[in-house]
């Protein structure tokens, strides 16, 4: 067997769908298809049950992956401890400057422990650009939020955040159990500047066009709708400064926080990244 072959078949697992693991693996669904028919003739078994209604693993697939995760996860240290002998252990990593997410604290310990001697370089970056740098060239792994313009780019959705307005505490709408973005169609929105990516600036303004001050991080959103009485999406989890207070909106899809890196980068420290990143944040 391959490594190759193995990650193909970790692919279709984990996704358990031959045309969304092609995506993922950046080629097209018959090789693939045909790589796992002759994983399954080279082992004599069936690795997944095949039906109109989709792929499900049988209980060889599952062993398998179980073990092919382990040998991938094996090959990637050891590319990384030679990689670390030679001197060039090292990854930069964009972060989008958010918020303090208690899932990235656990997954920079889980990093440390299964990598001690990788260097990890943080880049954050503003509410500007939420590809942290990645569409720049400038870091090879981002932790960010969706959606944005996904163009060349490989993304691992990691969790899932509902949103809320968010208010100054003695606005009317303060006193609601929820609200819709129509209910704030009226009021003035808090912006980012001109040449912010669109798919960005959409989902953030309710996805509607909207006037209002132009902001670019986490601080400088809250102190515009306690200065301003402006308003503006936040996630749920975020704890709104002194004056202010977040409702619950509704009729709007959650907030995406994903891993990103570019397409077709085989770096091991990335893969290892997301995969732990993976494990941290469903931990």
């Amino acid at each position: 067997m391959e490594l190759r072959t193995l990650r193909y078949f970790v692919a279709v697992a984990e996704e358990l769908h031959f045309g969304r693991a092609a995506a993922r693996l950046h080629m097209s669904q018959p090789p693939l298809s045909r790589a796992i028919k002759q994983l399954e003739t080279a082992l004599g078994a069936v690795l997944f049950g095949r039906s109109p209604t989709g792929v499900t693993l049988t209980p060889v697939g599952a062993v398998l992956l179980d073990e092919a995760r382990a040998l991938l996860g094996q090959a990637d240290r050891v590319r990384v401890r030679v990689a670390a002998a030679a001197g060039a252990a090292t990854i930069t990593v964009g972060i989008l400057g958010d918020s303090t997410d208690p899932d990235v604290t656990r997954l920079a310990d889980a990093y440390r422990r299964r990598h001690p001697h990788v260097e990890v370089r943080i880049r954050e970056t503003d509410l500007t650009d939420p590809t942290c740098g990645l569409h720049a060239g400038v870091v090879d792994v981002a932790l960010t939020r969706g959606p944005f313009d996904e163009t060349g780019l490989t993304v691992r959705e990691l969790r899932t955040d509902p949103v809320g307005a968010l208010l100054r505490a003695d606005d009317p709408l303060a006193r609601r159990d929820s609200l819709k973005p129509a209910d704030l169609a009226d009021r003035r929105w808090f912006l980012f500047p001109e040449g912010t990516d669109p798919i960005w600036q959409a989902y953030w303004n309710g996805g509607e066009p909207r006037q209002g001050p132009v902001v670019r991080a986490v601080q400088e959103c809250r102190q515009a709708v306690l200065w301003n009485g402006t308003v503006g999406m936040t996630p749920l989890g975020h704890e709104p400064a002194e004056g202010l207070t977040v409702v619950p909106l509704i009729d709007m899809p959650p907030s995406r926080v994903v891993a990103a890196w570019n397409d077709g980068d085989t770096n091991p420290l990335i893969r290892s990244f997301v995969e732990i990143a993976i494990a941290a944040y469903h931990g």
